[in-house]
C-alpha cells in the first residue's frame, strides 16, 4: 500500500529541513523562497517498537517495517491558485498525496527570511487554507459545469450535483471540504472531485529547541485551529531533528532526554500520519522475519491477506490470529496455543491493529 504524505507550508517555515532529517536525503534548504522546485521524495520506515519485541520471541534478526513516502512540495504564496510563485504546478504535486503534513513556523530568528516579513502561525495557516480553496473552488465550478448538463439525461448523477453544490457553497464560505462531507458515502462520492481541501491533515508547528517539548504562544494558536478544524497537530523542531539524524543510534535516547523528550519528532510525525490517513499495521511472524503490513481500519481477513498477495485474499480459508502482546507476554506461539488465545477466523473477522495472523489459503 503505496502512500504518499506532502510537506506543505510558506516558504522558509523549515519544510525541506524537515524532510532532510526524515529521509536523509539532502533536499537543498535555502534561505529564499522557491529553492524547492521540484517535489523531493523519500521513502521512510514507520518505527514500531512492537517488531522487535516479537522479533525477540521468534528469534528472528530480520525486521520488514511499513513504509510511508514523504513528498516535500516547494512553498506555497498568496495568489497561487493564479500562478503566484509558479503556484499551480506546486498544487498539482499537492493532488498526488493521501495525506497532508502543514509546517507551520513557530519561531523567531532574525536571520531566516519570513515571506510576509512577520512570524503569524494564524495567518500563515490562513494564506495555505485560502490558497487550496481556491484552487478547489476554481475546479469544481469548472467539474461541476459539465455534470450539471449530464445530470439532465442521468438522473442517477442529481446526488453527485448535489453534494458538488454543497461543496461549492461552502468552500465559497471559507469552509475547507474535509468539513464538509458528513458521511462514508459522500466521501466516497467526493473522491471524483479530487479536492486538495479533503484531505486529511497534520500540522506541524516548527519551534526552536527552547521551546520543545511543550510549544510555546504560537504553538497554542496552531492548537486551537487543529482542535476547531478536528485536524492533528505536534511540536516539532526541525532544526534539531536534523542533528538528531546525524547522532548514531545508540546516542539518540539520551539526546532525546537531555530534550525531554520520549521520541523523536519525527517518529511521532511518521505515526501521526500513518494513523492520520486512516491506517494500522498487523504482523507476520516467523524465523525468517517480523514483517508489518500496512491496511486500512476496519478491513476484514481477506483484504488483509491480499495486502501480502492478491492469491493470499482470492484463495483465502481462514486466519490463525493472536495478539502480540499476548504472543510477547507468554513467550511461544506453543504457549498461546495452551492458554486459548489463539484464535481461528473467518472471512467476517475484523483485523485489529497489532494482530499476529497466519493466513490459511488454497490457490
Amino acid at each position: 500500500m503505496a502512500l504518499r504524505c506532502g510537506i506543505v507550508g510558506l516558504p522558509n517555515v523549515g519544510k525541506s529541513t524537515l524532510f532532510n532529517a526524515i529521509t536523509a536525503k539532502q533536499a537543498e534548504a535555502a534561505n529564499y523562497p522557491f529553492c524547492t522546485i521540484e517535489p523531493n521524495v523519500g521513502t521512510v520506515l514507520v518505527p514500531d517498537p512492537r517488531m522487535q519485541a516479537i522479533a525477540d520471541v521468534v528469534k528472528t534478526p530480520t525486521l520488514v517495517p511499513t513504509t510511508l513516502e514523504i513528498v516535500d512540495i516547494a512553498g506555497l504564496v498568496k495568489g497561487a491558485s493564479k500562478g503566484e510563485g509558479l503556484g499551480n504546478q506546486f498544487l498539482s504535486h499537492i493532488r498526488e498525496v493521501d495525506a497532508i503534513v502543514h509546517v507551520v513556523r513557530c519561531f523567531d530568528d532574525p536571520d531566516i527570511i519570513h515571506v510576509e516579513g512577520k512570524i503569524d502561525p494564524l495567518d500563515d495557516i490562513n494564506t495555505i487554507d485560502t490558497e487550496l480553496m481556491l484552487a478547489d473552488l476554481e475546479g469544481m465550478e469548472k467539474k461541476m459545469e459539465k455534470l450539471r448538463k449530464n445530470a439532465r439525461k442521468e438522473k442517477e448523477l442529481l446526488q453527485q450535483v448535489e453534494l458538488g453544490e454543497k461543496i461549492i457553497k461552502g468552500l465559497s464560505d471559507g469552509i475547507p471540504a474535509r468539513r464538509l462531507i458528513d458521511t462514508p458515502e459522500e466521501a466516497e462520492a467526493a473522491k471524483q472531485f479530487f479536492l486538495l481541501t479533503s484531505k486529511p491533515l497534520l500540522y506541524a508547528a516548527n519551534v526552536g529547541e527552547n521551546d520543545l517539548p511543550d510549544g510555546n504562544g504560537y504553538t497554542k494558536q496552531v492548537e486551537a485551529i487543529a482542535a476547531e478544524s478536528g485536524s492533528k497537530m505536534l511540536i516539532i523542531c526541525a532544526k534539531t531533528e536534523a542533528e538528531i539524524a546525524e547522532l548514531p543510534e545508540e546516542e539518540r535516547p539520551e539526546f532525546l532526554e537531555s530534550l525531554g523528550l520520549e521520541m523523536s519528532g519525527l517518529d511521532r510525525l511518521i505515526q501521526t500520519a500513518h494513523d492520520l490517513l486512516g491506517l494500522q499495521v498487523y504482523f507476520t511472524a516467523g524465523v525468517k522475519e517480523v514483517h508489518a503490513w500496512t491496511i486500512r481500519k476496519g478491513a476484514a481477513a481477506p483484504e488483509a491477506a491480499g495486502a501480502i498477495h492478491s492469491d493470499f485474499e482470492k484463495g483465502f480459508i481462514r486466519a490463525e490470529v493472536m495478539s502480540w502482546r499476548d504472543l510477547v507476554e507468554l513467550g511461544s506461539e506453543q504457549k498461546v496455543k495452551e492458554a486459548g488465545k489463539l484464535r481461528s477466523e473467518g472471512r467476517d473477522y475484523i483485523v485489529k491493529d497489532g494482530d499476529v495472523i497466519v493466513f490459511r489459503f488454497n490457490v
